[in-house]
């Protein structure tokens, strides 16, 4: 995933509904390209209940969200690397699991 998708992932997990946006652009009444908005500079919050997190907030859950990504590639392996223990080969881990 590119950081702009865990972005956008990590601000969706913060809050219910769609509280947030992309600055579409800049202070100079620029457009920004849409390729450069997804950034934490151009979040704008759409629900006046919510404060815009702090970059600090926001970057500790998009790291929770690549750990936990992280430790499911980590179980998969463990668990191929335990089903070849106990003795099947690739092709029988392969027909157990999909993978």
């Amino acid at each position: 995933m590119e950081d702009r998708e865990y972005l956008n992932i990590a601000l969706a997990k913060m809050h219910n509904g769609e509280w947030f946006g992309w600055r579409k652009e800049d202070d100079n009444g620029d457009i920004i390209p849409n390729d450069q908005r997804m950034t934490y500079a151009n979040i704008i919050v759409h629900d006046s209940s919510i404060t815009k997190p702090t970059e600090a907030d926001v970057n500790a859950k998009i790291q929770e969200l690549k750990d936990a990504e992280q430790a499911a590639i980590n179980k998969k392996a463990s668990g191929k690397q335990k089903l070849k223990d106990l003795g099947l080969d690739d092709e029988e881990i392969q027909a157990l699991t999909g993978a």
